[in-house]
């Protein structure tokens, strides 16, 4: 019953006051509207930046040759540490750690020509687990280096999609020769489109990959320029990084927490860092959001203030009649709750349409795809409760606290 004659005030009011009460619920619409906003815009920057970390591999720690730091058993500091190609398959045999690794060889200002088009690009020489590690992954109908080309030392090479539109533009590269500095070479995939914001020696995009086996018996490099190692995922790159240390410390003779002996990029720290300043940039966000439909709340707290000196008679007539506090007081709570209800589903109604709708304009590579998941809306829901509440108790405890006599002497 109390909510029928709530409902039945709250639309007369409506009626008598239409400006005041569209000002009162236009402050709890964009409240709840810049929660939801927030939130999906926040969400689609997270993910796309995440995703753009992500390009470069997931899991993974790139070494360079260093130089040791460390008197260690009688030897010098100073002494440069050069990895090869055996010292990757001994890291390969006795780390526990490790899902996969890659030797990467490197050679910059080759001269790649198809036809009458040509670049200069650079190529590296790996193992098929670099592909899978570093999110290097084959178009349809293409494919990546496998273990029969480094067995047989082919001359095949993966090209990135960007060098793959400068040399043969509209034509299909799978199956076609490229001349790498005059050297034959058969296109047999092309890398799938990906986002990449990070990279150590260039973007994938714009690179061509061989067999690491026939990069050595070109160039006849014995040392490394770096490898590329992936922990496993229920380990962790520290414990990775260690067991690598040991088993190329017991080798070079240096000791294994020498951090100068090897120059390391942990991938992982960086993603760490970027997941936890997201995170703080969300809150922030949200933050913003629940501060502006505060600023509603004590628009709606003024209102139903005013509403109550309007009221004043009403309410002395009802307990004159018999009326209990509990019903003055629950109506009062319950046409504050209305007006932010209605306020709060007009908001995330417009922001779940602008959402919608922000697809359509390509902004994807800026902004990512925003959404509204359901924790927005139960954020939003709980905010607009604590919010309806607390606007809505202090009006509704001076009206349920009035005294007949004294509400009637008003008038």
């Amino acid at each position: 019953m109390i909510p029928l004659l709530s409902v039945k005030q709250f639309f007369n009011d409506l009626r008598r006051q239409k400006l005041r009460s569209l000002m009162t619920m236009f402050g709890i619409f964009w409240g709840a509207c810049s929660i939801v906003l927030l939130f999906a815009f926040g969400k689609g920057i997270t993910e796309a930046q995440l995703k753009s970390m992500r390009g470069m591999g997931e899991n993974i720690a790139i070494f360079w040759p260093g130089i040791t730091a460390k008197d260690f058993q009688g030897l010098p500091k100073g002494r440069r540490v050069r990895p090869t190609e055996e010292d990757i398959v001994l890291i390969k045999q006795k780390a526990r750690s490790i899902n996969r690794i890659s030797p990467e060889y490197q050679r910059w200002s080759i001269n790649f020509r198809y036809g009458k088009q040509s670049t200069i690009r650079q190529i590296s020489g790996i193992w098929p687990e670099f592909g899978p590690m570093r999110n290097v992954t084959p178009r349809m109908g293409s494919r990546f280096i496998n273990d029969k080309d480094i067995t047989d030392r082919r001359r095949v090479i993966f090209i990135g999609n960007l060098l793959a539109e400068d040399l043969f533009g509209e034509v299909g590269p799978v199956g076609k020769e490229v001349l790498l500095n005059g050297t034959p070479f058969m296109v047999v995939g092309v890398m799938k489109t990906k986002k990449q914001d990070s990279s150590y020696s260039g973007r994938d995009s714009r690179k061509g990959f061989i067999p690491a086996t026939t990069f050595q018996t070109m160039y006849s490099n014995r040392h490394l320029n770096c490898f590329v190692a992936q922990c496993k995922p229920t380990s962790s790159m520290e414990i990775t990084r260690k067991e690598i240390y040991e088993i190329l410390g017991a080798k070079y003779r240096f000791d294994p927490t020498d951090r100068e002996a090897l120059s390391v990029w942990d991938t992982t720290r960086s993603f760490a860092f970027l997941k936890n300043f997201f995170l703080a940039f969300n809150m922030f966000l949200v933050g913003i959001g629940v501060a502006t439909l505060i600023t509603g709340a004590i628009g709606v707290t003024n209102i139903m203030n005013v509403v109550l000196e309007e009221r004043t008679k009403e309410i002395g007539i009802k307990m004159a009649l018999g009326a209990h506090k509990s019903f003055i007081l629950w109506q009062f709570v319950f046409e504050t709750l209305l007006i932010t209800g209605v306020g709060g589903a007009l908001g995330f109604a417009f922001a779940w349409t602008i959402v919608a709708l922000v697809p359509m304009f390509n902004l994807e590579e800026y902004i990512g795809v925003p959404s509204v998941d359901m924790w927005s809306g139960i954020t939003v829901t709980i905010v607009l409760g604590i919010v309806g509440l607390g606007a809505g108790v202090f009006p509704a405890r001076r009206a349920a606290n009035l005294q007949p006599v004294q509400a009637l002497k008003l008038f």
